[in-house]
């Protein structure tokens, strides 16, 4: 028998704080209608969600186009249980939900110059992650990778697309390239690391944590440095002369900063600086020394539609698996992964877990 379809789910919402300092919005768990299904839509019963440091700066009022009232959370997995057509191949089908709208197959950046717009909390405000059951375009759906369970795939959407785009499309990494990836540990990094090793490229990383360092190694990587310490570009370059390629392929960075000056001597000419975020500053320095080396800088951030399945295709060809490295249990234990989030400790994604497959998990506030 097909599952019973409520007619109303449960989502966590973005409320509006007033007078806290600094500021961090509020969510509430709510429940709302779930709208009838217009032509070419499918209902996804979500079974897990996964969390993005997006989903904190909104919470700080530091992400552009927040919408309040609107549901949170761009990673969802879980399984088609209602469509607009009652035969309909993807009912019962285990899915994720495409993240984004407004990129299609352009390789080099999104056809609008209005960019894309990502699912929760800003400018795809009816459509987010942290909900019980999600009404979605059918062609906005990807099928989940047999490999994976769904705690699994809502760690891949966002920081599988930033991480492919970043890896393949723009570092073109090829097996037996040095790769440095900095920042280890978040769910980008990692699945970076992951798709490097199966390329066959060699990867070194940086942290501020030795444990993430060494868990780094124990994925696969060739070692790394503590970016705390200033002498970390010379360790790095030790590191390599050790090896039969001593200089860096590529970079992916998600820092920002002076990478350029503290790289350019083992970075080969005509390396590539992948960068897809400015968690340490919010320049990048570029001088005319780099580019005598012909050294390239590139923005890199999240990816098209068809990136996430070029990207899905080789998630699942090579059975790699996202590191997850908390699960909270239901949408009322989101404070729990939001808190851990901003702690930063984490190594790999956080993800809420909503529904199982013994049916509906519901514990109140």
């Amino acid at each position: 028998m097909p599952p019973k379809v409520p007619t109303t789910t449960r989502a966590l919402t973005l409320r509006k704080s007033t007078g806290r300092k600094p500021v961090y919005h509020d969510v509430d768990l709510e429940e709302r209608p779930i709208p009838v299904l217009k032509k070419g839509e499918v209902l996804v019963k979500v079974n897990a969600a996964g969390f993005n440091h997006r989903d904190v700066w909104i919470r700080k009022g530091m992400y552009p186009g927040i919408v309040f009232g609107s549901t949170l959370g761009g990673d969802a997995a879980g399984v088609v249980v209602a469509s607009s057509d009652s035969s309909d191949p993807l009912l019962n089908k285990r899915v994720f939900l495409v993240p984004t709208r407004g990129w299609e197959k352009d390789p080099d950046g999104p056809e609008s110059l209005a960019g894309i717009g990502i699912m929760g909390g800003g400018k795809l405000p009816a459509i987010g992650a942290f909900s019980e059951y999600v009404a979605v375009e059918r062609d906005q759906v990807i099928p989940s990778p047999e490999h994976l369970d769904d705690v699994h795939v809502a760690a891949w959407p966002i920081g599988g697309v930033t991480s492919w785009r970043a890896v393949h499309v723009n570092a073109r990494v090829e097996k037996g390239h040095n790769v440095f990836i900095t920042g280890i540990g978040g769910g980008v990094a990692l699945l970076a690391l992951q798709i490097c090793l199966a390329k066959g490229a060699n990867v070194y990383v940086s942290s501020s944590s030795e444990a993430k360092i060494a868990q780094a190694v124990a994925l696969g990587a060739k070692g790394g440095v503590n970016y705390k310490n200033a002498e970390w570009p010379k360790q790095l370059a030790a590191i390599l002369k050790k090896s039969d390629r001593p200089y860096l392929d590529s970079v992916i960075d998600s820092g920002g900063g002076d990478l350029a000056r503290q790289l350019g001597s083992i970075l080969r000419p005509g390396g590539r600086i992948v960068c897809y975020g400015m968690t340490a500053s919010p320049q990048i320095s570029f001088t005319m020394r780099e580019v005598l080396k012909n050294h390239k800088l590139i923005g890199s951030t999240m990816g098209s539609h068809q990136d996430l399945i070029d990207a899905t295709r080789f998630l699942a060809e090579h059975k790699i698996v996202p590191v997850v490295s908390h699960v909270c249990d239901g949408l009322s234990s989101a404070e729990e992964g939001f808190e851990l989030m901003k702690q930063g400790a984490q190594f790999g994604k956080i993800i809420i877990k909503i529904h199982d497959d013994s049916g509906l998990t519901r514990s109140k506030l």
